[in-house]
């Protein structure tokens, strides 16, 4: 029985991984299909911005609500995570009949919801099984949202030429399966403290801690840049194939590369944070990403070969920070409202995204595109000065 159980457990992160990546492949599907969306419901062509931005509202009120209501932490969080991601894959499939963009941004919204109890749920169940090396297992899992995310990109590189909502299908039965296997194989963690009832004050009372204040805040500053990024990747391609017409791009596939190589940085920031800290490997990535956004007016300009390497360098840094801040926070935050604090950190960091997306869009009109990515530098550097004080203590 002993060896059946290590067994087990031996199998509980890679489960966990595997479900992460296949409900999160839910959070980008809609972007996938905008371009046959726009002539099919007559959409404007600047409709990214809304529909990136309708997920996310709906990710940060769902995530409100798990917080505000201590959902994680007072129920199983595997229960949780499989009702999130069987609810989440029905308002994805509920894409296929909008009609119009109220109705398409309706479907996202909901997706983004149940994205809620899916993310940070997943994130929960790590730290419930990892006292020890969590920023490595936060690496694994956090690569699997990033590769989840990009998934869709390459669904629609492999399906061109058919029709759109094999995009759609695909995502909804990935996250059934993601969800159905984590509840099967991965029971309640050992180290999890469960909580009675509903703790209204938990979102004012983490941040009374100086070191949690400092993780959460520099995780902010990570967001600001990493969404709009991820969310503006096919613009910058698309912005570099008008600037070189003889530029054969095939634009869904290097999506899918340049926010897929994430993946890998999440898991080798995960294995860098257990020799140097996850402070120090949250701080070099930040700083990394900062730069990216200051050289992205010369991007379009350059030959092809060294666009697509900065474009990659910026798509391995953007997101290897974030487990490392993951950990930091769960570090950091009360046992009893760990899930909560994740939660609720999370809730604000997406918050922001929406800013920083509709920010975006607002200037388009005024300010040349060249320089529009610029403005994503403020993020990673009031990140970076908010970490200062854990670069000492990790």
């Amino acid at each position: 029985m002993k060896s059946f159980k290590i067994s087990q457990q031996n199998h509980v992160l890679p489960t966990i991984v595997v479900a992460q990546f296949a409900c999160t492949s839910l959070w980008f599907a809609g972007n996938a299909v905008l371009p046959e969306l726009i002539p099919l419901l007559q959409l404007e062509a600047s409709s990214l911005p809304h529909l990136t931005s309708a997920v996310q509202l709906g990710f940060i009120l769902g995530t409100l609500v798990f917080a505000v209501f201590t959902i994680s932490d007072r129920f199983s969080p595997s229960k949780v995570f499989l009702v999130c991601a069987l609810a989440g894959a029905g308002c994805n499939l509920s894409l296929l009949g909008a009609s119009g963009l109220s109705s398409l941004l309706l479907s996202r919204f909901l997706t983004g919801f149940c994205l809620a109890g899916i993310y940070p749920v997943g994130m929960k169940i790590a730290s419930d099984y990892h006292q020890k090396g969590l920023g490595k297992a936060l690496g694994f899992l956090v690569g699997a949202l990033v590769l989840g995310t990009a998934f869709p990109h390459l669904l629609k590189s492999l399906t061109q030429g058919l029709n759109w909502r094999y995009v759609i299908w695909g995502t909804s039965g990935l996250a059934v399966l993601g969800g159905l296997s984590l509840f099967w194989l991965v029971p309640d963690g050992p180290h999890r403290t469960k909580s009675t009832q509903p703790n209204f004050k938990a979102f004012f009372q983490i941040f009374r801690n100086a070191a949690f204040r400092s993780a959460a805040f520099g995780y902010f500053g990570h967001m600001w840049e990493l969404y709009t990024f991820w969310a503006f990747v096919p613009v910058l391609l698309a912005f570099y194939a008008q600037a070189h017409p003889d530029a054969q791009l095939n634009i869904p596939l290097l999506s899918f590369t340049i926010i897929g190589i994430g993946a890998v940085a999440c898991v080798v920031g995960g294995y860098l944070s257990g020799r140097i800290g996850s402070a120090k490997t949250a701080f070099g990535a930040l700083a990394v990403s900062m730069v990216c956004c200051l050289l992205s007016p010369w991007l379009v300009g350059l030959p092809f070969a060294v666009f697509l390497g900065v474009l990659l360098v910026w798509g391995f840094a953007g997101p290897m920070d974030s487990p490392q801040f993951s950990t930091l926070v769960a570090k950091n935050a009360p046992a009893h409202v760990k899930g909560t604090a994740l939660t609720i950190v999370n809730c604000l960091g997406f918050a922001l995204t929406i800013v920083s997306i509709q920010f975006l869009r607002s200037i388009q009109n005024s300010i040349d595109p060249k320089y529009w990515f610029v403005f994503l530098a403020i993020g990673p550097l009031l990140g970076l000065l908010a970490m200062r004080p854990l670069m000492n203590n990790d």
